[in-house]
């Protein structure tokens, strides 16, 4: 197997997940050719007061970047998507977009990593054990179906899975 170097991102959306979360995927393939997802995950919200349920994923991003260009990247499609990133209280806030840098990975290295080394979001760790599994060519069982996600083009979010990019035409297809 060829080792793969990139970031993992908790990405969420508890302000209309549903097509803000498809929105952030479709971004980011705007600046990544390829990305690999978790499944998506219903899950309510931990840490603030609010009555929404986010939607969960975990993506992997093979690139050399720096983190701080892809930092540059995750800001900028949380504004595009309505997030006031000046607002001293948007942690705590309902959000549509949240897009979170967890830690840097190389896989396979990275495939028998445990969560807690890489966030304390706990709930973010049946994603990240199935996304370490996937990138590295392993079979996880899972507990918790995932949420089906979909536009014109695009479909993902019920199991882990990786999108290309079709660079001539800029249409997206699932691998």
């Amino acid at each position: 197997m060829n080792s793969q170097s990139g970031f993992l991102i908790g990405i969420g959306s508890n302000i209309e997940p549903h097509d803000n979360l498809v929105a952030i995927i479709d971004q980011l393939l705007e600046y990544f050719s390829k990305i690999t997802l978790s499944r998506v995950l219903l899950l309510p919200p931990i840490g603030m007061n609010s009555q929404y349920d986010f939607l969960n994923v975990v993506v992997f991003i093979e690139t050399a970047m720096a983190e701080e260009e892809l930092k540059e990247i995750c800001n900028a499609i949380e504004t595009s998507q309505g997030r006031d990133r000046t607002d001293p209280t948007r942690k705590t806030k309902d959000r549509p977009a949240d897009l979170d840098i967890l830690s840097p990975a190389q896989f396979p290295k990275d495939g028998e990593r445990a969560s807690h080394t890489i966030t304390d979001e706990y709930f973010l760790y049946p994603l990240l054990d199935e996304i370490a599994a996937y990138v590295s060519g392993k079979h996880i069982s899972v507990e918790q179906e995932g949420v089906a996600l979909m536009n014109v083009n695009l479909a993902f979010g019920q199991t882990a899975t990786t999108i290309h990019r079709q660079t001539d035409t800029r249409n997206k297809r699932i691998i």
